[in-house]
């Protein structure tokens, strides 16, 4: 088992999740049904279902495209929502 992986994949999931809608959702669904370990586990779940399509499209992914590639539309894509954001157009 790499550990590496498993922790460097920790940390940069965790800190883009910090503040993130998924969270702030999770505290309004806590704070509206005040049931915190259902909306725990509804939280868990989804996640993990998103996380395993992530992986899943990924692993296919790059069997068919290089990585640089990825890396540098995933770049373009993110500059360009920047962009977006700053313009007021999401």
């Amino acid at each position: 088992m790499d550990w590496k992986i498993i922790i460097s994949t920790f940390v940069t999931i965790f800190l883009a999740e910090l503040g993130d809608k998924t969270q702030l959702a999770s505290i309004l669904m806590t704070s509206k049904t005040n049931k915190p370990v259902l909306v725990f586990i509804g939280t868990m779940l989804a996640f993990a279902v998103v996380t395993i399509i992530g992986v899943t499209v990924g692993s296919i992914i790059t069997k068919f495209i290089p990585i640089n590639i990825i890396k540098y539309s995933a770049a373009v894509a993110f500059i360009i929502i920047g962009i977006l954001i700053l313009l007021g157009k999401i």
